[in-house]
């Protein structure tokens, strides 16, 4: 007697579970992206500034606007510094397909949430006040991008 076929369904899962665990992500530990509203439970004051005062919780109205008279490679730009996690596993793809990571939220500045949140808040699973400097934000304000931007980062602007 022969043996019972495996199913589609069953080939295709073992494929892309393969695919996942030799992806450059899975490989280095990198974490996934859960969007700002993930924070808001344990960090009720600090989102709550984030979305009233931070111009990074609304990124993806200028973008929007801005989108119809950029080319794919300029957009693609835009999206690096205006959406959570982009071109990274887990991060944002679409305004459709990851709603929730469509503006600069925080897990732009303090890296991918999911370990944190899963851990119930485990400080060493997120970057914090005291590994952060005004380093971090010049990957996005930076002189070729923003030509006399005088910021204020975030990191001393009072949202936390």
């Amino acid at each position: 007697m022969l043996p019972k076929p495996i199913p589609a369904v069953a080939v295709l899962a073992a494929l892309l579970l393969c695919t996942a665990m030799l992806s450059p992500g899975f490989a280095q530990g990198e974490g996934q992206y859960v969007g700002s509203a993930s924070c808001e439970g344990c960090h009720e004051k600090e989102y709550s500034n984030f979305m009233k005062f931070a111009k990074k919780a609304k990124s993806d109205k200028s973008v929007k606007v801005m989108s119809k008279k950029l080319t794919p490679a300029e957009l693609k730009e835009c999206y690096a510094c205006h959406t959570t996690g982009y071109g990274k596993p887990g991060g944002f793809v679409s305004y459709e397909k990851t709603p929730e990571l469509g503006h600069a939220g925080c897990e732009v500045c303090h890296g991918p949430g999911a370990a944190h949140v899963d851990s119930g808040g485990a400080k060493n699973k997120i970057l914090g006040k005291g590994r952060m400097n005004v380093k971090d934000c010049e990957k996005c304000h930076n002189s070729e991008r923003v030509s006399n931007f005088r910021f204020k980062p975030m990191l001393y602007g009072g949202a936390h």
